[in-house]
């Protein structure tokens, strides 16, 4: 038997019209997971520390001969090995008519669930939830750092990470400054009416250090990207910094007091303060040219971008898996985590630039974009960057105090909506 004609009863059963010449169906009522809820009962088992699948199907009431099967038919979707607490087992019984296959559904995670018609023959399919994107719009000025300030200004932490994404090339968002600004729009995820994360930024505006940095998501050919108002990329050949939300601690300089050689001497790097375990990213595509011990540099890590440019990166905790002589690297591929080895007083990455085989402060050269707009593309982006600049720079609270919430709706966007499950097969 087809399986959509196993599955697709329950639907046909709850919609069967009175009299052969009905004009109109009741639609069934269903759950969250296309269960129709007159003809099912259902009882959900959330699993604790140490629980097995098995103990937990068996308990629920399903035969210990069905689990291996079940299994299999998920292709990984049900994973034993990968079972933990929070995960949710739901068995739907029929109530009344005998014939209606029982059904599990399986939910990882907030996002995705596996949907199990236990019948004859047994049939289990992965499935997506609907997910609503809502236009959002965020601003404030920088007290802090900028996961300060954003949830200050009540919007959501993975915001501030999106954020340093986009500008990741343009600002150092170790270096914000206090009064430096910003105004954000962006999608908003929500699931059954609540926000469950962030989708992409569409449009940003940063006044950092005296300068304004714009950012504009635009498609062209299939492929996305972010430009400023000229239309060029904001990607650039290096990240502004190797790793995310700490602080410097020590600057590029011909004159440092050593805290552990206790004498002054030049200090060729940038050293980030940040804590044990954090991970390190390239900051350009290359090739590595050492990785291991070294002395008082620690575990370190070097890399060959082109024959003009190095990066080096020191006192690592440990090298990434997979990091050795020869291996190539991508940019923002992670390389190792900081750590405290080799002359070191605390946990922190020694970053280092050589341009020509030279040490250089990489804050001070300003690098070409990788991929300017091809020029095809150029009028239709010039027809619709002025309006939505003109909408990051409406008056705003971008001057006023950053106490004040500034988190804002705008108008909806819907995911086209997947079908609910027991109508699919």
């Amino acid at each position: 038997m087809r399986i959509w004609t196993i599955l697709g009863f329950l639907t046909l059963a709850a919609c069967q019209p009175p009299t052969r010449n009905s004009l109109s169906v009741a639609e069934p009522q269903l759950d969250r997971n296309g269960v129709p809820v007159e003809l099912y009962e259902s009882t959900t088992h959330t699993v604790r520390r140490n629980e097995t699948i098995g103990g937990i199907l068996v308990g629920l009431g399903l035969d210990p001969t069905i689990i291996q099967p079940l299994i299999r038919q998920s292709d990984g979707a049900i994973n034993p090995s990968r079972l933990v607490p929070g995960h949710t087992f739901t068995l739907y019984t029929p109530l009344a008519d005998t014939t209606l296959p029982r059904v599990l559904v399986y939910e990882p995670d907030i996002r995705r669930f596996v949907v199990a018609s236990l019948g004859d023959p047994l049939f289990v399919e992965s499935r997506q939830r609907e997910v609503t994107l809502r236009r959002r719009v965020a601003e404030g000025v920088i007290d802090g750092s900028l996961y300060e300030t954003l949830m200050r200004q009540e919007a959501p932490p993975a915001l501030a990470v999106a954020m340093a994404d986009v500008f990741a090339w343009q600002i150092d968002f170790y270096r914000i400054q206090r009064d430096d600004a910003f105004k954000v729009i962006y999608e908003e995820e929500v699931l059954d009416g609540q926000a469950i994360g962030i989708g992409r930024i569409q449009s940003a505006i940063f006044h950092h250090a005296g300068k304004e940095f714009v950012a504009l998501y635009a498609e062209y050919d299939g492929k996305g990207d972010y430009y400023d108002m000229e239309g060029n990329s904001l990607r650039r050949a290096f990240l502004k910094a190797p790793l995310k939300f700490s602080h410097i601690s020590s600057r590029f300089t011909n004159r440092r007091f050593h805290p552990v050689l206790q004498r002054n001497m030049p200090h060729h790097g940038t050293d980030y303060a940040a804590p044990t375990g954090t991970p390190i990213m390239a900051v350009g595509d290359a090739v590595v040219t050492h990785a291991g011990y070294s002395g008082g540099n620690g575990n370190y890590v070097r890399l060959r971008h082109n024959s003009t440019y190095e990066t080096g990166y020191l006192h690592m905790s440990r090298i990434a898996k997979g990091i050795r002589v020869g291996a190539r690297v991508s940019q923002g591929q992670v390389i190792g985590y900081v750590g405290s080895t080799g002359l070191a007083t605390g946990p922190h990455l020694c970053y280092r630039f050589w341009r020509n085989g030279q040490p250089v402060d990489p804050h001070r050269i300003e690098f070409p974009t990788s991929n300017p707009l091809a020029a095809a593309h150029r009028a239709d982006f010039d027809r619709s960057k002025m309006d939505r600049y003109a909408e990051l720079t409406r008056p705003t609270m971008l001057r006023q105090t950053a106490a004040t919430p500034a988190v804002t709706p705008q108008t909806s966007r819907i995911h086209v909506p997947k079908e609910p499950v027991f109508r699919s097969f």
